[in-house]
């Protein structure tokens, strides 16, 4: 078996995993070993299943790339991308009612604002769009099959969450989806909500600066050069 093989079959495990365990397996295994349980298996599953996926990748042979990006992308749209994807990241993990909830009082019925004022789904936004960037970026092999899994469990997993969250919390979460987009602007662009309202807040902006220059420095670190160096 090719390396290029074995990690394409890492990946599916992971992505397939994720989309197995969230939806249909889900109520099943919740039932089984209750809300908690559940979520302490569905971490480590996914944590064994990413690490299979990384350690292939890191181990392969280089192969050549089908593309690779201009030194201009390289130099100051990658690091703009890759710095909102950051600041998302950060803000998403501050009062996100879309995070499991054993106690079951997810709190979704406040106004939409900072980055839920961008989108519902900061969290996955920030891998889409570091997926869509790293695609861009170089088109080895390797590059592709990870950044592509990643952008298929993050853009799809969003979609499937929403009709989950529907299901589970209806109305409430009915509701949510009224007052905010899918699509990073989209509320604000139909006038659901204010401009103002999108201001990220000094938390998720200098978190995600300083996630934004640890994750460069440390790129540097593992692959051998700058980030942002063609």
């Amino acid at each position: 078996m090719s390396p290029l093989t074995l990690l394409i079959i890492a990946t599916v495990a992971f992505v397939g995993s994720h989309f197995l365990m969230s939806h249909p397996l889900r109520a099943a295994l919740v039932g089984r070993m209750g809300e908690t349980g559940f979520l302490g298996f569905y971490s480590l599953v996914s944590l064994v299943t990413l690490g299979w996926m990384v350690w292939v990748a890191w181990t392969m042979p280089a192969m050549a790339p089908y593309w690779v990006a201009p030194p201009w992308f390289f130099a100051w749209a990658a690091p703009v991308l890759m710095l909102i994807a950051s600041i998302l990241l950060v803000g998403s993990n501050i009062g996100n009612p879309a995070f499991p909830d054993p106690s079951g009082k997810a709190e979704i019925v406040r106004p939409a604002t900072g980055v839920f004022a961008i989108t519902r789904h900061p969290m996955n936004w920030a891998f889409i769009i570091w997926a869509l960037t790293h695609i861009a970026l170089s088109g080895s092999p390797m590059n592709l099959v990870v950044a592509s899994g990643i952008l298929v469990l993050t853009f799809f997993g969003s979609l499937l969450q929403d009709k989950k969250k529907e299901a589970l919390l209806g109305d409430a979460w009915q509701g949510w989806e009224a007052r905010t987009s899918f699509i990073p602007f989209g509320a604000i662009a139909k006038g659901r909500v204010p401009l103002s309202a999108a201001w990220p807040g000094f938390i998720p902006l200098i978190g995600g600066i300083i996630l934004w220059v640890a994750a460069s420095y440390f790129h540097t670190m593992l692959v051998g050069v700058w980030a942002w160096t063609a």
